[in-house]
């Protein structure tokens, strides 16, 4: 084999390593990446119903539930536009409070639920996932463009 070829098929061989290098990163990047989306992207069946996402909100009051004496809780989470109920099992945050803010990572169930895997709860008076900020703007410019005038 000649010096070109050897040089030829070494480049060759270590565009290959690196392509399935950066496709392996890739998948895993993928894979683990989660997306938030708002009640109404919820409810407008915008979420994925095959993997795991993100849904934050309020918690609405007198919706917080507890499942007789075990971990598990159920409330709705608003945008005040649309809700979207929530089931978890295992321990809230001390800031997780009706009326507050609330980001819920899980999926999606057949029968409507979001079943959350955590539970993320706001860190101040003052403080609510940015993501949750924006969606509740946009639910309340919404509701303020279809309410019709008397």
């Amino acid at each position: 084999m000649k010096p070109r070829h050897k040089r030829i098929a070494i480049i060759v061989g270590g565009l290959a390593v690196l392509a399935i290098g950066a496709g392996l990163v890739f998948k895993a990047f993928r894979s683990n990446m989660v997306f938030f989306f708002s009640p109404s992207q919820v409810y407008a069946r915008e979420a994925p119903h095959d993997r795991a996402f993100r849904i934050g909100g309020m918690v609405e009051k007198g919706s917080l539930k507890r499942v007789g004496d075990s971990l598990t809780i159920s409330f709705l989470v608003t945008d005040t536009a649309h809700t979207v109920p929530v089931e978890y099992t295992g321990v809230v945050p001390d800031l997780f409070k009706e009326g507050k803010g609330v980001v819920a990572q899980g999926s999606l169930g057949p029968d409507g639920v979001f079943h959350a895997s955590e539970i993320l709860a706001k860190h101040d008076e003052n403080y609510m996932p940015p993501d949750a900020k924006q969606a509740i703007e946009q639910a309340q410019r919404r509701a303020e463009k279809t309410v019709i005038p008397n």
